[in-house]
């Protein structure tokens, strides 16, 4: 599973429409979890146990930014070793989240400024490993 696309984050005019366009075209896929930021902004991930998109819905203001790619997510088996290697290499460290029992995330932007997502799991137990009690 090293290097395994995980999910990609995106934001959408219309967070209710995506799902029904995901649903309707990918059955299989369900919402995970549905939540809000520390700013208010609605988000959810859809998809399967193993694989998602985390959608974010933009603002009246914000509709331009439409569909607006934020990060992908890779699947790794040292999310540090990762980090050393990428900030060694003179990239910066971006997002950086609390801790969690059965992950390690680490967020890098490339030379453009694009973030990439690099997630440990410390868990091989599905619920563990998609649990939001302390994302």
């Amino acid at each position: 599973m090293q290097g395994e696309v995980e999910h990609a984050n995106i934001d959408v005019v219309d967070l209710e429409a995506t799902v029904a366009f995901l649903t309707t075209a990918l059955p299989h896929f369900k919402v995970r979890h549905r939540g809000k930021t520390v700013d208010g902004v609605a988000w959810l991930h859809i998809g399967t146990d193993s694989t998602y998109l985390a959608l974010n819905q933009l603002g009246p203001d914000d509709s331009s930014e439409c569909n607006r790619l934020n990060h992908v997510g890779f699947v790794v088996e040292d999310a540090e070793a990762v980090k050393r290697r990428c900030l060694g290499a003179g990239y910066e460290e971006g997002f950086v989240t609390a801790a969690h029992p059965y992950r390690k995330r680490v967020y890098i932007l490339d030379q453009e400024g694009l973030e990439w997502e690099f997630v440990e799991y410390l868990s091989e137990d599905v619920e563990k490993r998609n649990d939001y009690s302390e994302a």
